[in-house]
C-alpha cells in the first residue's frame, strides 16, 4: 500500500515554495526557487525538486493545494483540491506549529503582511502591496549597491554599535539617503544595520499601523532569515521574535494542510508529479463582449484544451471546458 502525501505550493512574484507533508502532517520534502517571471515554469521546477526528495514508488500524492499570487493558474494546472489566499494559508500553517501565536509578521520579496490571531483564528490583517520599500527586493537592490551579498546582511548588521539613521518610507528616498551616508564615510556595518532598522520601522509604521501587536510573535518570509532585521524588530517591539527554520515555507505548508484535510474528508485527487512535467500549459486573455461588462477572461489550456477560466462577472462569460 502506498503512503499518502499532500502537496502545497506558494507561488509568489519573486519566489515559489513547495512542500510535501505526510499523513502525520510532517514535512517530508521542501523546495524554494526563484519564480523568474514564469509561475508555471517555476511550479514545474519546484514539483521536480520535491519528486527527487521522495521515493515515488512508495508515495502517492493524494491531493494538492495552491496559494500566492499565481494560485489560480497553478491550481488549475495541477487540479488542486484547495486554492486559498496567502492570509488563510499562513494563518493555518503558523497556528498548526504555534497554537498560541498572536501576531504573524511576514515580509516577502515584493510585499509584506501582518496577521493578528486570537484563539487560533485570524481576526485581522493588513498588507502592503503598493511599494516595495522594506521588502526582500529592496534589501537585494541595496546589497548590490553596497557590493555585498544580501545573505551577508544579517551577520554584518549585528556587528554594528551605531546603526545609521536611514529613511525607508520610500525606496527612492532610502536609496538617496544610502548614497549620502556612503559619501560622508559611514562604516559599512553601520549602514547595513541602519537598513535593517529601517525595514522594521517601515513595516511597523505602515503595515502594522494601528495594529495591536501581542506576543508570541512569529516572523516569516524570506526576510526573516536576516538576523539583522530580526534583531531590529525585537528592539523596536521590546519582545522576542520567533523565527522557524521552515518559516519561509509556511504558506505552502498551510495550504498543504488544507489539501490533506480536504482529501481525507471528501476524497483524494491524486497528482502525478512526474506526469505534471510532460503537459504543455498556456494562458490566453479573451475579451468576452457578450454584455456591457466586456470582461477580460483568463483561460488556461492544458495540451490545447481549456481546463479553467476566470474573470467573468456573469454566466454569459462562462467558458466551457473540453
Amino acid at each position: 500500500m502506498l503512503d499518502k502525501a499532500y502537496l502545497g505550493i506558494d507561488i509568489g512574484s519573486i519566489s515559489t515554495k513547495g512542500v510535501l507533508i505526510d499523513r502525520g502532517r510532517n514535512i517530508i520534502a521542501r523546495s524554494y526557487l526563484w519564480t523568474e517571471g514564469d509561475p508555471a515554469g517555476a511550479s514545474k521546477r519546484v514539483v521536480a525538486e520535491l519528486a527527487r526528495q521522495i521515493n515515488l514508488d512508495r508515495v502517492q500524492i493524494a491531493g494538492a493545494g495552491t496559494t500566492g499570487s499565481a494560485r489560480r493558474l497553478v491550481g488549475a494546472m495541477m487540479g488542486a483540491l484547495i486554492v486559498k489566499n496567502e492570509i488563510t494559508a499562513h494563518a493555518i500553517g503558523t497556528t498548526f506549529v504555534h497554537p498560541d501565536v498572536r501576531t504573524i509578521l511576514e515580509i516577502g520579496g515584493q510585499d509584506s503582511k501582518i496577521i493578528l490571531v486570537d484563539g487560533g483564528i485570524a481576526v485581522d490583517y493588513a498588507m502592503n502591496t503598493l511599494c516595495a520599500a522594506g521588502t526582500g527586493s529592496f534589501l537585494s537592490s541595496q546589497a548590490h549597491r553596497l557590493g555585498v551579498e544580501v545573505e551577508e546582511f544579517g551577520p554584518i548588521a549585528i556587528t554594528s554599535n551605531k546603526p545609521a539613521n536611514i529613511a525607508a518610507r520610500c525606496t527612492v528616498f532610502a536609496e538617496s539617503d544610502l548614497v549620502h551616508k556612503i559619501q560622508v564615510g559611514y562604516a559599512r556595518e553601520d549602514i547595513i544595520a541602519g537598513l535593517c532598522q529601517a525595514v522594521a520601522s517601515n513595516y511597523l509604521n505602515n503595515v502594522g499601523k494601528g495594529k495591536r501587536i501581542n506576543s508570541p510573535v512569529v516572523f516569516q518570509g524570506g526576510v526573516s532569515k536576516n538576523i539583522g532585521v530580526v534583531k531590529a524588530f525585537e528592539e523596536q517591539l521590546g519582545m522576542p521574535i520567533i523565527v522557524d527554520e521552515d518559516g519561509h515555507l509556511m504558506g505552502a505548508f498551510g495550504v498543504a494542510l488544507l489539501a490533506a484535510a480536504e482529501a481525507e474528508t471528501n476524497g483524494a485527487a491524486p497528482v502525478d508529479l512526474e506526469g505534471f512535467q510532460d503537459f504543455e500549459f498556456a494562458t490566453r486573455e479573451v475579451e468576452c463582449g457578450r454584455c456591457a461588462n466586456n470582461c477580460e477572461i483568463i483561460c488556461v489550456y492544458k495540451d490545447g484544451a481549456v481546463i479553467d477560466s476566470w474573470g467573468n462577472r456573469c454566466e454569459k462569460g462562462e467558458v466551457k471546458r473540453r
